[in-house]
């Protein structure tokens, strides 16, 4: 490690990564029971909470500009989706509909986040999305506008750098998911609640995440057998608003 590095560090100009800090103490020679208190405290340092009330009160289209720039300098992207569609696979539709409950004009975020689906075309990027039946299935909107929906899903699942999985609610899976959430790389994952997100930057929770998305990738269909179900579902909206 360079000693800059190190004085950026001592003068808090940065929160040092978990790596960082655990060749610090294996250099200085610390104790067990005190490095696991300081790891401890490096795990909180690069955990961060963003709640929803925040959020909006800055702006939704500020957190679509966040998401952006992340978006921008990421190369390979793994979403889970246990809920709901997310906003780069939405239909405008769906967009408007999912943020319907905010107060005021929210125009330029819908158009934000519209905009972010161009990143989908960047040949130098990959993304794997997993959707549950009840991400995909959800009625949200009226079933013509689902069907629409659904038949975006299975267009997007035709794009080369993108691998598009549904999980469906059928046999037996032995997992119990509980959240919605994305992996960014290796150096960050985010975690969403009813209330706001988690921003895990520490390697150990990002691998964590990075393993559960392997294990539930085990259970998507994907490919034909994926644009089959989507179909299916899909049909059944229409018919519904026949």
């Amino acid at each position: 490690m360079s000693q800059t590095k190190v004085s950026i560090i001592e003068s808090g100009k940065i929160n040092p990564a978990i790596v960082d800090v655990d060749l610090i103490l294996e250099a200085l020679g610390v104790d067990d029971p005190t490095a696991s208190q300081v790891l401890e405290l490096v795990r909180t340092a690069n955990t961060e909470w963003q709640d929803h009330w925040s959020s909006r009160r800055r702006g939704l289209d500020k957190k679509q500009n966040e998401l952006a720039g992340l978006e921008k300098v990421t190369t390979e992207f793994r979403f889970f989706l246990l809920s709901a569609v997310t906003g780069l696979l939405a239909t405008p539709d769906y967009v408007r509909a999912s943020i319907a409950e905010v107060p005021g004009d929210q125009s330029r975020t819908i158009a934000k986040k519209l905009e972010r689906q161009s990143v989908l075309c960047d040949s130098s990027k990959s993304f794997t999305f997993l959707l549950t039946e009840q991400a995909v299935r959800w009625p949200l909107l009226p079933p013509l506008a689902m069907a629409t929906q659904l038949d975006r899903l299975a267009t997007v699942s035709r794009i080369p750098n993108i691998r598009l999985g549904v999980i469906p609610l059928a046999g037996r899976i032995p997992e119990m998911p509980l959240n919605t959430f994305t992996v960014y790389d290796r150096r960050l994952a985010t975690v969403e609640t009813g209330t706001g997100a988690l921003i895990l930057r520490d390697r150990r929770n990002v691998n964590a995440y990075r393993e559960d998305f392997e294990r539930y990738e085990s259970y998507a269909l994907f490919g034909d057998e994926c644009r089959e179900l989507l179909n299916e579902w899909s049909t059944v909206f229409t018919r519904q608003h026949e």
